[in-house]
């Protein structure tokens, strides 16, 4: 497959690292947020119009967007989860839960599961807004979350080289992959055909575990010169992004995991600084990505035969 990458817009406004992409509401709407403890609304029809959505005072790893509340949750860098009413941003509640980062940020129904720097992984009710269940499972910091879409188990990598596999009804460890990296895993996705979850690590390596055979690791290659921060599919499945601190984004063939184009600084008008987080939108089938260099990249992934 021959892919043309064409750059659609740079976004920026932001005054500092940043470090979380979400969709906000219907496709074309999109969150950012920073180092700057912003949180900044963009629609892709009018991509140069960012607006200031809430306002923290900490750094902002990670957000998700609740559509029945109409509220945002992002975790800062202390360990707070913020949760910003959109119609009153004004009203945002902040409680301290973690210690350090708070990592990542996943939706699922009636709940929101937050992990951090102090190795806990934190079951939230998405209505009440309040912590309901907690698990510890590394002494070490939790810095990667997915969701099986079946609804039933999730993925947590560590900063102690491990992946966990929890049961998402009782979050009970159903499986542990030790050492799956050779240093912290900080990125994971499960693949949209619900067979294989992939694991990219602070090692640079980019991991296939495949559900089917007992989560045997089927392929392991040396994927970016630096952190694989991030891992994101294309709507439609058949094709993948990862995001590096060696500034560069990477796409990728999801049946065959072979490198099909390279996204970078001098040829493509690529970041120059290390590309933390993306997403995949419904939206034209967009790729964002998230920087150090203060701007979010939007990117159109023309396919040729």
């Amino acid at each position: 497959m021959n892919l043309t990458i064409r750059s659609i817009a740079r976004l920026s406004g932001h005054n500092a690292a940043i470090f979380a992409l979400a969709p906000f509401g219907e496709p074309g709407r999109v969150l950012s947020a920073a180092g700057d403890g912003w949180i900044v609304r963009w629609d892709l029809e009018n991509p140069e119009l960012g607006r200031l959505v809430a306002k923290v005072d900490a750094q902002i790893f990670s957000l998700c967007y609740l559509p029945d509340s109409a509220r945002i949750v992002a975790g800062n860098m202390n360990g707070g989860v913020h949760w910003v009413d959109v119609r009153q941003p004004d009203h945002t509640r902040n409680i301290a839960h973690h210690q350090k980062g708070v990592y990542a940020i996943q939706h699922w129904k009636d709940s929101v599961f937050t992990i951090g720097g102090d190795g806990v992984l934190t079951r939230w009710s998405a209505t009440e807004g309040r912590s309901l269940e907690s698990v510890h499972l590394s002494a070490q910091s939790l810095r990667s979350l997915a969701l099986h879409q079946d609804g039933k188990q999730l993925a947590v990598g560590a900063s102690d080289h491990n992946i966990y596999i929890l049961d998402l009804s009782s979050l009970q460890v159903i499986r542990t992959l030790r050492n799956a990296h050779e240093n912290s895993v900080f990125s994971l996705q499960y693949h949209p055909n619900g067979r294989y979850l992939l694991s990219g690590g602070r090692d640079a390596h980019l991991r296939i575990w495949d559900l089917d055979k007992d989560l045997q690791e089927i392929s392991a290659q040396p994927a970016h010169w630096f952190t694989i921060n991030d891992i994101a599919f294309h709507p439609e499945g058949h094709l993948f992004a990862t995001a590096s601190r060696d500034k560069t984004i990477k796409i990728w063939d999801a049946d065959s995991f072979q490198l099909l184009k390279v996204i970078e600084a001098i040829r493509d008008r690529g970041h120059v600084n290390s590309v933390n987080r993306l997403y995949w939108s419904s939206y034209h089938n967009y790729l964002l990505s998230a920087s150090d260099d203060r701007t979010i990249g939007v990117w159109e992934i023309i396919e040729g035969n």
